[in-house]
């Protein structure tokens, strides 16, 4: 086990862990919330398609618009807002069941050390459990929800708690020490954004649509920052691609001009706007 230790210093908590100190988040308030926010630039915990590329193919560039506007980084984290706690590359909410936080942190906990990060964790019937005294573990997640591994997270929000700091410095610890945590981060995204764009293609009809409008639906979809039925009608458009970055650019304009940017510049570069999705197959072509 690698016990941690921290300390708050001009608004910021730093951790250190098995003799690694780093920053574990800056300390917000986001209206009545208290939380972390970790947003730090670090090259060598950045996604970048070109390094994925081996190991998903064509799904490594398609994925890359979606993350560089969730950041990109793979110890991201924010505990302010109501899902309590994101984390990763593609800001996964830990407050969504069977989501890519559980998952992911499922296939951490399967790894043979995952003790000396997580002590306190296990898996039980593929589910996250508490270890404690307590016979059996107590189950923290399972398809209903995740209350349970929420308030293992993040007990509340009205003030930054010490449980609070401590959990999200073990989850920024493992991925700044450990290649296959971020291998697993991005293996969960890639997998979990197939599965949802095959749900897509059958609900907005996007067999044969090329890459880069499925690209747009995904990312509306990730954020949440549509209706099924503008979606459907931006579809139907004379030029799909501009009227799906129109949907809901007046409340997210800088997220939605940096999507633009980076479809426009992956374009160029030849890697989107070449292929469409064979819904049979479930993949590119």
């Amino acid at each position: 086990m690698h016990p941690v230790a921290f300390r708050f210093e001009n608004g910021r908590y730093f951790a250190t862990v098995a003799g690694d100190t780093f920053l574990v988040g800056q300390r917000v308030r986001y209206g009545a919330r208290k939380g972390l926010m970790n947003d730090e630039a670090i090259e060598r915990l950045h996604y970048r398609a070109l390094d994925w590329r081996e190991r998903h193919g064509v799904w490594a560039d398609w994925i890359e618009p979606i993350a560089r506007v969730e950041g990109g980084h793979f110890h991201a984290l924010n505990t302010y807002d109501r899902a309590r706690c994101t984390f990763g590359f593609l800001q996964a909410g830990a407050h969504v069941a069977q989501g890519q936080f559980v998952r992911w942190l499922r296939a951490v906990l399967a790894l043979p050390d995952a003790g000396a990060s997580f002590p306190d964790l296990g898996l039980a019937d593929g589910q996250i459990v508490r270890l404690a005294d307590a016979t059996p573990p107590r189950v923290l997640e399972d398809v209903h929800g995740t209350q349970g591994l929420l308030d293992y997270l993040n007990p509340g929000s009205r003030e930054v708690e010490d449980v609070e700091v401590i959990q999200a410095a073990r989850l920024i610890h493992r991925v700044r020490n450990d290649p296959q945590a971020i291998a697993l981060q991005v293996a969960v995204a890639v997998t979990a954004l197939q599965e949802a764009l095959g749900h897509y293609a059958l609900r907005y009809g996007l067999d044969g649509a090329d890459d880069i409008t499925c690209l747009l639906v995904a990312d509306i979809r990730h954020q949440g920052r549509a209706p099924h039925v503008a979606i459907k009608r931006a579809l139907t458009a004379g030029d799909p691609h501009a009227a799906l970055l129109a949907l809901g650019a007046e409340r997210f304009p800088e997220r939605v001009a940096r999507l633009r940017d980076a479809v426009e510049e992956l374009r160029h570069e030849g890697r989107l706007g070449r292929l469409r999705y064979a819904g049979a197959e479930g993949r590119f072509v």
